[in-house]
């Protein structure tokens, strides 16, 4: 930039700018730059709205944010976390800026404390678990509830237990479920979502609290959902032939308000479920069947496993506990056991 003075008939030379495309008088270049100075500083004095809120739902790097004004922001996490390593969950309740009020836009600038978080399903801060399994159609496989029983126990997570599709039980069947998991002290539940059945009291135990419900696909985790909640009116799918399994009708986890205080988190289902990061001399501590013959085996500590006296063992054989139980737990334990081989 290169300054040169031109002659217009005054007393002073009058000031300009050479700025390669063209002189620009200094006067104008001033005003500009004056202008500039007071748009910035308006942005900067720009009020900027804080709020805390809870997501509600996660797709694609979006965050959906009931905030405390009851209305819904969609918002992006700020970078901070990806330098903490720390990802924004369902259910979590956070602190947000608002970058368009009437385009209902802002960022997550923090995660407040959690009461407690899952990672399968990815969810956090809830009240208890609800598993869902089918009677029929697909078959329920108890060694997956099973596993998904002993995540929920480490976690201090209560879980009751659904059976949808009630129609396809035998009364024999039934009851023979009902011993099992009860005799473990879980609270068991008897559905249809096709013939309404069993819905007043799934609505009693959802009450005031937040409630993750999990399970396979094609259960009928939707179609309770829709009977629960009219207004959202879930995706439902039917059973694969092929498969043997259902489709995947829900793509993303999402709290949905029933009534006041009452949330359900409705996740995606899944078709296996691993046990992860545990020694295998803890996992008895969450089959709590057990609990009762915890230090009254002959050698101690004992893994209920190969030892000789063991009392779980005993208490197996005169049926006070579930062969069917005792027999997921030797197969999660012997797979811990082979992972930590390796």
């Amino acid at each position: 930039m290169h300054m040169k003075t031109e002659k217009r008939g005054r007393k002073f030379p009058f000031l300009c700018f050479w700025a390669g495309n063209g002189i620009f008088p200094a006067h104008r270049l001033l005003l500009e730059y004056k202008q500039y100075i007071m748009t910035n500083v308006q942005k900067r004095e720009k009020k900027v709205d804080f709020m805390q809120g809870r997501i509600i739902k996660g797709i694609a790097g979006f965050y959906y944010v009931t905030a405390q004004d009851h209305q819904e922001y969609e918002c992006k996490a700020k970078g901070i976390f990806r330098k903490e390593k720390l990802k924004p969950l369902v259910g979590d309740y956070v602190e947000l800026e608002v970058l368009d009020q009437t385009e209902k836009k802002g960022n997550i600038i923090s995660v407040l404390e959690r009461k407690n978080q899952l990672i399968r399903p990815a969810v956090a801060n809830i009240d208890q678990a609800l598993v869902i399994f089918a009677a029929r159609e697909p078959n329920p496989n108890f060694a997956l509830l099973d596993r998904f029983l002993v995540t929920m126990e480490r976690q201090g997570i209560p879980v009751v237990i659904c059976m949808n599709k009630q129609e396809l039980f035998q009364e024999k069947e039934e009851e023979q479920f009902r011993n099992i998991y009860e005799a473990g002290g879980y609270q068991v539940l008897f559905t249809s979502a096709k013939q309404e059945q069993g819905i007043s009291k799934l609505k009693e135990i959802l009450k005031h609290k937040t409630t993750a419900v999990a399970g396979p696909s094609g259960v009928g985790k939707s179609s309770l959902t829709n009977l629960l909640a009219p207004k959202i009116q879930m995706e439902t799918g039917e059973i694969s032939k092929k498969l043997g399994r259902g489709r995947h009708t829900t793509r993303h986890t999402q709290l949905i308000e029933l009534e006041q205080d009452t949330y359900l988190m409705d996740t995606p289902g899944f078709t296996s479920f691993y046990v992860e990061d545990m020694e295998k001399e803890e996992l008895r501590f969450y089959f709590p069947e057990f609990t009762p013959y915890e230090g009254t085996c002959r050698f101690l500590p004992c893994t209920h496993t190969h030892e000789p006296g063991c009392s779980v063992k005993t208490a197996l054989e005169e049926g006070k506990i579930s062969k069917e139980r005792y027999h997921n737990y030797l197969e999660m334990y012997k797979e811990i056991a082979e992972k930590r081989r390796y």
